[in-house]
C-alpha cells in the first residue's frame, strides 16, 4: 500500500472529528472524495451530523456504505428522527446494513407505526426472510417498542433462526417483564432445541431469573456458566452476581464478586447494592472506599445506593463526601442521585440542606417530591411537608398514592380536622379512597385529629380490606380509649379470614394497656406466637411492659424483659421506667434507669423520668446529681407543647411558656378547671408533686 493510502487509512480509523477534517481535506486535495468511498464512509460517520449531511449531498453517485455511514452519524448523536426522514432522500437501494440502522432508530424513538414501515420495506427486498442480521434487528424493533407479539411473529416467518435471533426474543421477553415467558422459550426454542445459548443469552436468562426470585433456574443457569468456563465473560458474572443480589443471597454474592478476576463498575455497584438491601450499611460503605482505591470511577447507579447506605446507617459526614463526588463527576443533579441525595439529609436530619438541593433541582419526579414531603414530615417540620405538597400540585405534578399516603401521615401528626376534610375532598376527587394503603393512612388521620366517627365511617365504606386498613381502625379505637370496641373489631378482622400481622398486634397490645384490659392482653400476647406464628419483637414486648405496668404488675413485667430474645431497647427499659413512676417505686425505678441510660445516655426525656421519681420521694440530693449529669453531658430538654385549632389556625401552648396574646384570659379558665379537676366528685385528679417537678426540675 502506497504510503499516502496508509496515512489516509490511519486517519479514518481515529474516527475523531478533527482527523475527519483532515482527512476530507486530503480527499479534496487528491481528488479521490468521489472514489474513496471508504474512506469517505469514515468522514461522514466521524462527522457532527449536521456536517455529514452536506457533504453526502455532494457525493453525486453514493453508495449504501455512505449512505449507512451518514445513518451512523445521525444515531451517534441519537438524531433518530432525523435519520428516519433521511430514509427516502438517501438515493441509494437500502442493503442488509440500512434496515437494521432505521429498525435502531425506530426502537429508540420508540415508534412501532415507523418501525412496521420499515419492517415492509425489508419484506418486499427479501432481506427480512433471508438476512440473520436483519430478521433479528426486526425482532428487537418490536421488542423495544413493547410488542413481544409482533416480535414472535418476525421469528416465526424466518426460516432458520440462529442463537443470535433467539437470543433477541429471550431478550425481549425479560426487558419487557415477561420474565416467565423468556424462561419458557429459553427452555422450548434454545436448550429443548439442542442449540448452544451464548453468554448474551445466558445474561438475559439469568436477569429473567433474578426478576422472577427463581432460585432453581438461576442456579442451574449459574452451574452452566461455570461447566462451560463462561466465568471470565465479565457480563456474564455481573449478571451471575445481579441474580444472586436480587434473591437477597449475599454471601453468595460475596464469594462470586471475591472470585472475579475482572471488575467494572457494574460489578461494584451490584456488590454495594447487595450490601445495602440486606441492611450491612457498613459493609457497603466499605466495598465503596475499596472500589475508589482500585481506581474504578463511579458512576450515578453505585453513587445512589451509597448514599442510601448513607441514609440508613445516618452518616451525614460520609455522605457530603459522596455529594461532593457526585458534584466533581457532574451528576449532582441527575433526578436519581438528587432524590438520594435528598433523602439521605432528610434522614440525617440536614432537612436545610435537603430542601436547599431540591429547589436547585432542574427536574423533579414524583419520587423526588415525595422523598422531601415524607422527609420533612420525619424531620417534625408537618406544616412546611403540606406547603412542599401544594407547590408540587400548583407546578402540575399529580401525586401518587405514596405521596398521598405520606401527606396523609404528616397531617395526622399536626392534627388539623379542616385539613383532614380537605384533604378526604381531594382524595375522593382524585379517585384514591379505593387503595387500601391511601384509605388506612386516612383513617388513621381522622383518629388522631379525634374525629372516630369520620374514621369509622372511611373504614366501613372500604369495599376491600386489608390488614393494613383493620391494623389502622384498631389503632383509632385504641388511642380514643375504646379498648373493648378494638377487640371486637380483631375479632371481626379474624372471622373476614384475613390474618393478623406484627402491626395488628402492637395496636392491639396498645389498646389493652390504654384501657386496662390486661387479661385479654395476656391472651393476645400468647396467641401470637402460639396461633398465628408471630414472633415477638421489641414493639410487643414494649407494649406488654407497658400493659403490665399500667396494672402495677412491675415484676411480670420485668419478667418478660428477661425473656426477650435479644437485648431489650431502650424503649421497652422506658416503659418500665415509666411504670415505676405511676406507682412511686424508686428502688426499681434504680435499676431500671441503670439499663436505660447504658442503652441511651443522651435522652434528656429519661433524666426528666428519673429527676420526677426522686422528687416524689424527695430525694433531693439525687435530684441535683441527676441535674448535674444532665448539664455535664450538655443535654438540653425540647420543650414540650399542646396545640389547639380554633378558627383555621393552630396555637401552640409550650411548657412554661405565658407568650400568647390571650394567656391573661386563659389563666383564670385553667386555674378554674384546675379546681374542678380537684373536686370529688371528678374522676380525673392532677398529681400536684410531679406536675411542679416537670416544670422546676430541668
Amino acid at each position: 500500500m502506497r504510503p499516502l493510502q496508509k496515512l489516509l487509512e490511519a486517519a479514518a480509523d481515529s474516527s475523531t472529528p478533527l482527523a475527519a477534517a483532515h482527512l476530507h481535506a486530503h480527499l479534496l486535495r487528491s481528488g479521490r472524495l468521489y472514489t474513496e468511498h471508504h474512506l469517505a464512509a469514515n468522514v461522514l460517520e466521524s462527522y457532527p451530523h449536521g456536517l455529514a449531511r452536506p457533504l453526502f449531498d455532494e457525493i453525486p453517485d453514493p453508495t449504501p456504505r455512505l449512505a449507512n455511514a451518514l445513518l451512523r452519524a445521525h444515531l451517534r448523536a441519537r438524531q433518530w428522527r432525523a435519520a428516519l426522514l433521511l430514509a427516502p432522500r438517501l438515493r441509494v437501494r437500502p442493503d442488509g446494513f440500512t434496515f437494521p440502522l432505521l429498525l435502531r432508530a425506530c426502537a429508540m424513538l420508540p415508534s412501532r407505526a415507523h418501525g412496521r414501515a420499515v419492517h415492509a420495506l425489508a419484506v418486499r427486498s427479501c432481506a427480512a426472510s433471508d438476512d440473520a442480521f436483519v430478521a433479528a434487528a426486526i425482532v428487537q424493533m418490536y421488542a423495544k417498542c413493547g410488542d413481544m407479539v409482533g416480535s414472535i411473529k418476525a421469528y416465526g416467518k424466518f426460516k432458520n433462526p440462529d442463537i443470535v435471533l433467539r437470543t433477541s426474543v429471550v431478550t425481549g421477553y425479560e426487558q419487557n417483564g415477561q420474565a416467565a415467558e423468556a424462561l419458557e422459550f429459553f427452555a422450548s426454542d434454545v436448550v429443548g432445541l439442542g442449540v448452544v445459548p451464548s453468554p448474551v443469552t445466558l445474561v438475559s436468562v439469568m436477569s429473567a431469573a433474578a426478576q422472577l426470585g427463581d432460585v432453581r433456574n438461576g442456579q442451574a443457569c449459574h452451574a452452566f456458566v461455570l461447566r462451560n468456563g463462561l466465568e471470565f465473560k465479565l457480563a456474564l458474572a455481573n449478571a451471575v452476581l445481579g441474580f444472586y443480589v436480587k434473591i437477597h443471597a449475599v454471601q453468595e454474592a460475596r464469594r462470586i464478586f471475591a472470585r472475579m478476576a475482572e471488575r467494572d463498575v457494574v460489578t461494584w455497584s451490584c456488590m454495594i447494592k447487595g450490601y445495602v438491601q440486606s441492611g450491612r450499611t457498613q459493609e457497603a460503605l466499605r466495598v465503596y472506599k475499596e472500589m475508589v482505591e482500585a481506581g474504578v470511577k463511579p458512576n450515578s447507579v453505585t453513587l445512589v445506593s451509597v448514599l442510601q447506605a448513607c441514609a440508613i446507617a445516618v452518616d451525614v459526614e460520609e455522605g457530603k463526601r459522596i455529594h461532593h463526588t457526585s458534584a466533581k463527576i457532574g451528576c449532582e443533579l441527575e433526578m436519581g442521585v438528587a432524590t438520594a441525595l435528598v433523602d439521605m439529609y432528610m434522614k440525617c436530619s440536614c432537612h436545610e440542606e435537603a430542601m436547599l438541593l431540591f429547589a436547585r433541582m432542574p427536574k423533579k419526579d414524583v419520587v423526588c417530591w415525595a422523598a422531601a414531603i415524607s422527609g420533612l414530615a420525619q424531620n417534625g417540620l408537618y406544616d412546611e411537608s403540606l406547603q412542599v405538597f401544594k407547590c408540587m400540585l400548583l407546578e402540575g405534578h399529580a401525586p401518587d398514592a405514596v405521596i398521598m399516603v405520606k401527606v396523609l401521615a404528616g397531617c395526622s401528626e399536626s392534627g388539623v380536622i379542616r385539613q383532614a376534610i380537605c384533604l378526604h375532598g381531594y382524595l375522593l376527587s382524585g379517585g384514591f379512597c379505593s387503595n387500601m394503603f391511601v384509605a388506612a393512612a386516612l383513617v388513621d388521620l381522622y383518629s388522631r385529629c379525634g374525629n372516630l366517627d369520620s374514621a369509622i365511617k372511611v373504614f366501613e365504606s372500604a369495599t376491600e380490606k386489608d390488614v393494613v386498613l383493620w391494623s389502622s381502625m384498631i389503632v383509632g379505637y385504641g388511642i380514643h380509649g375504646l379498648g373493648r370496641e378494638a377487640l371486637a373489631l380483631y375479632q371481626r378482622m379474624i372471622a373476614s379470614s384475613v390474618k393478623p400481622n406484627s402491626v395488628t398486634f402492637v395496636s392491639l397490645l396498645s389498646a389493652c394497656s390504654h384501657s386496662g384490659l390486661i387479661h385479654e392482653g395476656k391472651q393476645i400476647f400468647d396467641s401470637m406466637t402460639k396461633v398465628y406464628g408471630v414472633m415477638p419483637n421489641p414493639e410487643h414486648q414494649s407494649a406488654m411492659v407497658d400493659l403490665l405496668g399500667r396494672a402495677g404488675e412491675l415484676q411480670e413485667a420485668t419478667r418478660v424483659i428477661r425473656e426477650m430474645d435479644g437485648k431489650p431497647v431502650a424503649h421497652t427499659w422506658c416503659a418500665l421506667l415509666a411504670a415505676c413512676r405511676a406507682h412511686n417505686n424508686t428502688e426499681m425505678s434504680e435499676v431500671v434507669a441503670n439499663h436505660l441510660l447504658r442503652l441511651d445516655p443522651d435522652h434528656v426525656g429519661y433524666y426528666n423520668l428519673l429527676t420526677n421519681i426522686y422528687a416524689f420521694d424527695q430525694k433531693w440530693d439525687s435530684v441535683t446529681e441527676t441535674r448535674n449529669m444532665v448539664k455535664g453531658r450538655g443535654l438540653n430538654k425540647v420543650p414540650g407543647y399542646s396545640a389547639i385549632e380554633v378558627n383555621n389556625a393552630v396555637h401552640k401552648f409550650f411548657a412554661g411558656d405565658r407568650s400568647h396574646k390571650d394567656w391573661e384570659k386563659i389563666c383564670p379558665l385553667l386555674l378554674e378547671l384546675s379546681r374542678t379537676l380537684k373536686g370529688e366528685h371528678c374522676p380525673f385528679h392532677i398529681d400536684t408533686d410531679v406536675a411542679i417537678g416537670d416544670l422546676d426540675l430541668l
